[in-house]
């Protein structure tokens, strides 16, 4: 549902069918209450599943007497953003709106709210209560209602049949890839010989893609023709969108099944160049290297695949800078956080497309032995590259960026010098280097290794790796000097000058206080200066004006 006619199509049915228990109307004229929208939200989830549909709806900008078009001034687009973020911080598993779209209608604002409907076998929860609907009213969810949800099985995706599909709608040259692609992963002549004997309906039936004469959504995924995909309920899609240094797209793409030839159509169109750096200043030549491994960005992009939520709708996205990659696609990160699966012995609950997922592995596409996400760190370690970057701020999104360039010297120097730190480290000092926050236990970890030094939170890498001039050079930028050198300048200027105001001293000082420290933490470094020397009785406030304060020196000795 992308363009606004859609939208308006929707709507207008939307209304013509007026409230059912999966529907809700407000006409919230300015503002709404965030509460009442999570129970709302709770409600029409839970509705929408025991409704077998995909999604319920919260309209805001309609009366709900007499199907009035009022128009909303709810929260503009950056709030309705910001909004996702809340109501995932509070329902069951961190779930958010499908979309939030705002369409014109009789010249007047109306916001929709697509809400996922409850995942299968989980009720949805706001604030650790449920609702329902009984009419139009809100209600708590019935022991019957919560028991019928909780009583489903988790619904595999991938495995339910595409309704009107048969083996006419697949992609012939797919389909030989597939075969080709197995026989190949499988390295036994007897196999080959038994695929190769078989008609493309056994081989797929041999595969589970067919069953009982049935198109899997997985087959259909994986191998249909695109003249095809309006069969599925939501199109499976994916775009590569490439941005110039400021933000403007230059260049896109959108892509179509079959998925097997996804990643190679993707990448084709990605600018992978030849990067140059020097590890270490003890190398004589510098490493060459692409920007990218392609195994590296295959295995993301086949997660993609692999892992998205097809029933919400959305697409893949990978959107390509100049010296980034991020992939995007839709659906929860099942490990939880990233540190989970970069943990040796982790294995996955369970698959959110259990057959896709079996398929693409004997497709040789996915590793599903959970060591792909591993595997993916090692070789950006190995290349002492940045760590991948997860962010799973946003709900229903799991977004990956992949890193085609040094960030930080010092990083890149340390992982040369330090081989033998497992995935784990490198993990910790690769979020040193971006300026995240790590866990008071993390620091004490880090300088155990004597990698880091500095106070919470401005931790930099410390001065024992730092060997080059350049290392040096920042590293005294960034420790500073000592409170005496500090106090002796303030002393000079006033000896100079006899009096000094606040705004004199941060001139003075300003370029010369630690790099690591922002604006606020350089003015309280300097106001501690002042009152240190006054404790000490070396300076004196002629007034109590902490802003336009004259300060003058009364003793010469510090």
């Amino acid at each position: 549902m992308n363009t606004d006619n859609e939208l308006l199509i929707k709507l207008d049915a939307l209304i013509s069918n007026w409230e059912d228990e999966t529907v809700e109307f407000k006409e919230a004229n300015n503002d709404y209450d965030k509460d009442k929208i999570g129970r709302y939200f709770s409600a029409l989830s839970n509705e929408a599943n025991l409704r077998n549909v995909q999604c319920g709806w919260l309209i805001f900008g309609i009366k709900e007497k007499g199907k009035k078009i009022v128009g909303t001034n709810y929260r503009e687009k950056k709030g309705l953003d910001t909004l996702k973020h809340e109501i995932s911080l509070q329902t069951t598993g961190g779930i958010s709106f499908v979309e939030i779209y705002e369409v014109e209608k009789e010249g007047k604002r109306i916001i929709m709210f697509q809400i996922p409907a409850a995942i299968a076998g989980i009720p949805t929860g706001w604030k650790d209560q449920y609702y329902a609907r009984e009419g139009d009213s809100l209600v708590p969810l019935s022991l019957e209602k919560m028991d019928r949800i909780r009583q489903q099985s988790n619904r595999d995706w991938s495995k339910l049949f595409v309704k009107g599909a048969t083996i006419q709608h697949l992609n012939k040259d797919a389909i030989s890839l597939a075969r080709n692609n197995y026989k190949e992963k499988m390295q036994k002549p007897h196999i080959s010989q038994e695929i190769d004997s078989m008609s493309d309906e056994e081989f797929l039936t041999k595969m589970k893609l067919i069953q009982n004469g049935h198109i899997t959504n997985a087959c259909m995924l994986l191998l249909g023709n695109e003249d095809y995909d309006y069969l599925f309920d939501y199109t499976p899609e994916a775009a590569w969108r490439l941005y110039d240094s400021k933000s403007n797209i230059k260049d896109y793409e959108i892509f179509k099944i079959p998925f097997i030839t996804l990643s190679d159509r993707i990448f084709s169109r990605i600018r992978n160049l030849t990067y140059r750096y020097m590890p270490n200043q003890l190398t004589l030549f510098p490493l060459e290297t692409k920007q990218y491994d392609m195994w590296l960005l295959r295995e993301l992009m086949n997660n993609c695949i692999a892992h998205s939520n097809y029933a919400l709708g959305g697409r893949i996205n990978v959107d390509e800078e100049e010296d980034q990659i991020t992939l995007r696609n839709p659906g929860s990160f099942l490990p939880g956080s990233i540190e989970v699966a970069l943990q040796k012995n982790y294995t996955p609950p369970f698959y959110r497309n259990q057959l896709l997922a079996e398929t693409m592995m004997k497709f040789n596409m996915i590793d599903t032995q959970s060591m792909g996400i591993r595997k993916v760190y090692k070789i950006q370690q190995e290349k002492y590259f940045p760590m991948p970057d997860y962010n799973l701020s946003v709900g229903n999104q799991v977004g990956v960026t992949v890193y085609g360039k040094v960030l930080d010297e010092n990083y890149t120097k340390l992982l040369f010098e330090h081989s033998e730190f497992d995935i784990q480290t490198v993990f910790l000092i690769d979020q040193v280097q971006k300026h995240h926050t790590i866990t008071n236990e993390q620091v004490k970890y880090l300088r155990k290794l004597q990698v880091i030094e500095g106070r919470m939170p401005n931790i930099y890498l410390s001065a024992n790796i730092a060997k080059t001039l350049e290392q040096k050079e920042q590293y005294v930028k960034n420790k500073g000097f000592d409170d005496e050198y500090y106090r002796n300048l303030i002393v000079k200027y006033l000896q100079k000058y006899e009096s000094g105001t606040r705004e004199n001293f941060r001139i003075l000082l300003m370029d010369k206080l630690p790099d690591n420290l922002d604006e606020k933490q350089k003015e309280n470094k300097i106001r501690n200066l002042l009152y240190s020397l006054k404790r000490k009785g070396v300076v004196q406030c002629l007034n109590k004006n902490s802003i336009n304060s004259i300060w003058i020196l009364v003793n010469n000795k510090i």
